[in-house]
């Protein structure tokens, strides 16, 4: 019986049979069905379909081109192939668009702002007459601080609206930051007493840090690294609080400097009754007031404003009485109940004045004679 791949009638004359045989079993391993044969076949194109894509004058007829039986993927690639390759061309192009304008325009960078040094001014205000004494609760009855409100009560905070930068939020932000920093600075007694700054510290930007640490461990009255001019501290060697409940009155403002930068001054009274700092206990009658003006000037950026911060630019601080001839850079040194006057001043300066207070020509003032505590009347015997 005869195979496809055998010739008809046998073998021709003239050929050999033994390599006839070995091509005609190479042959046989060849065998093309009808499914092949089908999937294989050409279709040209029209004319009107090569005029208007300009494609080949054939193509296949294979399963990737849309007809055709099922045949492995050998062919050309058919639609959703071609769609798929259009798609990462896509994607790389615009990628490689991207990277282009970005080396040739790159994001200018934001401005770097730096923070200023804190630059502070704290004038001593010597007693123009004898310092009145008696007991704390007396002292603050007869004295232009008896209306004044206890301790944080007395930091009382504005209204806020939002500035043309900044949101309402944010304004309120730096407002309570500004009274965290008055009342830690001014009021916490161990601060008051150098036992502590880190209350006051925590609530610095970071770069004035360097130069506050200077101010606490090696203050000098060179207009940057007065410990006084960060925080109330009294020279624990003259005198020590009487009593807790400080007087304080004053008033906060914000403005936008900038459209990166709010700023919150301050300025408040704050009333202490001090007694002498002696081994033994010293006598109840035995107190008397000392008076602290600070205006504060208080800056707050974007990045201060997240972190709760501040960035404390100026302040000026008058203080008294004490004796001009004391450095208060490191502490104040009150003149207690029954020190006469000292050191004369320039001029006299009033600290429960309202309005700004009245900056001094000098570096020492005089405490005016109204300003301090008038003596308690005593009872007739």
């Amino acid at each position: 019986m005869a195979v496809p791949a055998d010739p008809p009638d046998n073998t021709p004359d003239g050929f050999g049979g033994g390599d006839d045989e070995f091509r005609s079993d190479e042959y046989r391993a060849v065998v093309f069905d009808e499914d092949f044969v089908r999937a294989a076949r050409l279709q040209e194109f029209s004319a009107q379909e090569r005029m208007g894509e300009h494609a080949r004058a054939v193509r296949s007829r294979s399963i990737w081109s849309g007809s055709g039986p099922s045949r492995p993927r050998t062919g050309t690639p058919g639609r959703a192939a071609r769609q798929g390759m259009a798609l990462v061309l896509l994607i790389a192009v615009a990628f490689a668009a991207a990277v282009y304008m970005g080396l040739r325009n790159p994001a200018t960078p934001l401005p770097e702002r730096h923070t200023e040094p804190l630059s502070s001014t704290v004038v001593p205000l010597a007693p123009a007459g004898p310092v009145p004494g008696g007991r704390p609760a007396d002292l603050f009855a007869h004295s232009p601080a008896a209306d004044y409100r206890i301790g944080a009560a007395g930091i009382t905070l504005p209204a806020a609206r939002r500035t043309h930068h900044f949101t309402e939020g944010q304004v309120v932000t730096a407002l309570s930051v500004a009274k965290d920093y008055l009342v830690q600075s001014s009021l916490d007694p161990d601060v008051l007493a150098g036992a502590a700054t880190r209350p006051v510290r925590v609530l610095l930007d970071p770069d004035q840090l360097a130069q506050f640490d200077r101010s606490m461990t090696s203050p000098s009255g060179d207009g940057r690294h007065a410990a006084t001019g960060w925080l109330v501290r009294f020279d624990q060697n003259t005198a020590v609080v009487a009593d807790p409940r400080v007087r304080v009155n004053g008033a906060l403002v914000y403005d936008e400097v900038s459209p990166d930068v709010l700023e919150v001054v301050t300025d408040h009274t704050f009333v202490y009754a001090v007694r002498p700092a002696t081994g033994a206990p010293a006598p109840a009658d035995g107190a008397s007031l000392f008076t602290v003006r600070r205006e504060l000037r208080l800056r707050f950026d974007r990045e201060d404003l997240t972190a709760r911060r501040a960035e404390l630019a100026a302040a000026y601080v008058m203080a008294g009485p004490q004796d001009c001839s004391a450095e208060p850079a490191a502490g104040f040194r009150p003149a207690t109940a029954g020190t006469g006057p000292t050191t004369v001043g320039p001029a006299a300066s009033d600290p429960y004045a309202s309005g700004r207070p009245r900056r001094t020509a000098g570096l020492c003032g005089v405490l005016a004679p109204d300003a301090g505590a008038t003596p308690p009347v005593s009872p007739a015997p």
